[in-house]
C-alpha cells in the first residue's frame, strides 16, 4: 500500500511539473562562447525572432518580425521566415501575410485547387444531382438520382429533386418520371387557379373583423352584436356553440364570419367585400413581387407559434398558388389549425425570428409593411365607415381594439 502511494505521489509530482513547464516559455540550449558552456534560454514567441541570445545574467532578447516576414510558433531563430506564398491566376488572398503567419490563397468561387491549378467544379449532368458541393479544396461529388427523384439540368450546385406527388395534389399522373424528368400530372398548369388555392380567411378579413372586438367584453356582448347585424341572423344554437368552443375574443370574429357567409348578397356584405378587396390589393402590392421558395415557406411555418402545417401541404401550396398567394395560403391553413390564434400577431411573432435564418430582407420588409398596413389608421377608418355606419345606433361600441 505504501509503495502504491509513493508511486502515485511521484506521478502526481511529475504531472504538476509538466503542467508548470507548459505554462512557461519553451526553452532551447545555447552555447555561450564566453563561458564555453551551454545555457538554457527562453524561446521567442510567434511574431518575433531572437535578436540576442541569453547569458548567465540576461534573458533572451526578442525583436518583432519585419514587414513581409513571419514566425508562426515559438522559436530560437535568428530571423523570421519570408512570406513566400504568392496568389496565382484564379486565386484571391484569403488571409494576408502577417507577423505570425504566411499568406493564404484560395481559388475563386466555383473552382478548386488541383496540382497548383484552380479547376472549375464539375457540373453534374441530367440524371445526376450534387451529393456534395464543391469547395475551394475539393471538386463536386455527383450521384445518380435515386428512385423517386430527378434532375433535368446540368448543374454544379443543385441536388436531385423529388418527383411531383400527383395524387397529393388531387391530380392524375399521365407520365411517370425517371432520373431525368419529373412526373407529368394531368391539368397541372390549368389547375393553378384562385379556387384551387382558395383561402379560408384572408388577412384583410381577419383584420377587419377583429376591429369589432372590444377591449372589454360584457357577458351579453355576442347576443347584442348578433341581434344588431342586418340580414339573416346567426341562430341562437350556433351562437351558444361559438361561446363554448372559442375564447371570448375569438367569438366575435367567428360570429361575423358566419354572418358574412349567410348574407352573401346583402348590400352591407357587398360593401364590406369591396373594402376588403381594396385592402387585399394593398397587401398584394407589398408581397406580390416576392418569389418565395419551399425552404423559405417552411422556415416561415416553423417560426409561427402553435400547431404546424406539414411539409407536404407546404409543397402543395407552392404548386397550386401563384404570386403572393403561397404566403397568404400558408397563414390561412395555419389559422385553421390554430382557431383561437390571431394570424397577424402570429406573423408579427415569426418576423422577430426570421433574421437568424438569413431570410431574404425584401421578404421580411414586405411582410412587415403588410402588418403595419393592417394596423394602420386607414384600415380603422375603413372599418368605421363600412361597419359602424352599417350598425348605426343599434349597438353602442365604447372602444374597439385594433387588429
Amino acid at each position: 500500500m505504501n509503495k502504491f502511494l509513493c508511486c502515485t505521489l511521484v506521478l502526481l509530482d511529475i504531472s504538476v511539473k509538466w503542467t508548470v513547464q507548459e505554462d512557461l516559455p519553451p526553452k532551447y540550449l545555447h552555447y555561450n562562447s564566453e563561458t564555453s558552456r551551454q545555457i538554457l534560454c527562453d524561446q521567442c514567441p510567434p511574431g518575433t525572432y531572437v535578436e540576442k541570445h541569453c547569458t548567465a545574467s540576461s534573458k533572451t532578447e526578442c525583436a518583432p518580425c519585419p514587414s513581409q516576414f513571419y514566425a508562426d510558433e515559438w522559436n530560437n531563430n535568428d530571423e523570421c521566415q519570408y512570406c513566400n506564398v504568392m496568389c496565382k491566376e484564379l486565386q484571391y488572398e484569403k488571409v494576408e501575410c502577417s507577423s505570425t503567419q504566411n499568406r493564404v490563397c484560395e481559388c475563386i468561387e466555383g473552382r478548386y485547387l488541383e496540382l497548383e491549378f484552380c479547376l472549375k467544379h464539375t457540373a453534374c449532368p441530367p440524371g445526376y444531382g450534387v451529393a456534395e458541393k464543391g469547395t475551394p479544396e475539393s471538386d463536386t461529388v455527383c450521384k445518380r438520382c435515386p428512385e423517386g427523384y430527378f434532375s433535368n439540368e446540368t448543374s454544379s450546385k443543385e441536388a436531385c429533386q423529388k418527383h411531383t406527388n400527383c395524387s397529393a395534389l388531387g391530380l392524375k399522373m399521365v407520365r411517370k418520371g425517371d432520373a431525368t424528368r419529373d412526373n407529368v400530372c394531368q391539368g397541372e398548369k390549368s389547375d393553378r387557379s384562385d379556387q384551387k388555392c382558395g383561402i379560408d380567411v384572408t388577412l384583410c378579413e381577419e383584420a377587419f373583423f377583429r376591429f369589432a372586438v372590444p377591449t372589454k367584453l360584457t357577458p351579453n356582448w355576442l347576443n347584442m352584436l348578433r341581434d344588431s347585424l342586418p340580414g339573416i341572423k346567426v341562430n341562437t344554437e350556433t351562437t351558444e356553440r361559438l361561446k363554448q368552443r372559442h375564447s371570448p375574443q375569438e367569438q366575435t370574429f367567428q360570429l361575423l364570419k358566419l354572418w358574412k357567409e349567410q348574407n352573401n348578397g346583402h348590400i352591407a356584405v357587398k360593401n364590406i367585400k369591396q373594402g376588403i378587396d381594396h385592402c387585399e390589393n394593398s397587401v398584394s402590392k407589398h408581397i406580390g413581387h416576392l418569389n418565395i421558395t419551399f425552404e423559405q415557406l417552411s422556415i416561415l411555418m416553423e417560426n409561427l407559434p402553435g400547431k404546424k402545417v406539414g411539409k407536404e401541404e407546404v409543397d402543395r401550396i407552392l404548386r397550386l398558388c401563384k404570386s403572393s398567394e403561397p404566403i397568404l395560403k400558408l397563414l390561412s391553413l395555419w389559422r385553421v389549425k390554430n382557431r383561437d390564434q390571431d394570424t397577424i400577431k402570429g406573423l408579427t411573432y415569426a418576423l422577430k425570428h426570421l433574421k437568424t435564418y438569413h431570410f431574404p430582407k425584401t421578404t421580411i420588409q414586405g411582410l412587415r409593411k403588410v402588418v403595419k398596413f393592417l394596423h394602420s389608421l386607414s384600415m380603422y377608418k375603413l372599418y368605421q365607415k363600412l361597419f359602424l355606419e352599417m350598425l348605426g345606433n343599434q349597438i353602442h361600441l365604447v372602444k374597439v381594439r385594433r387588429a
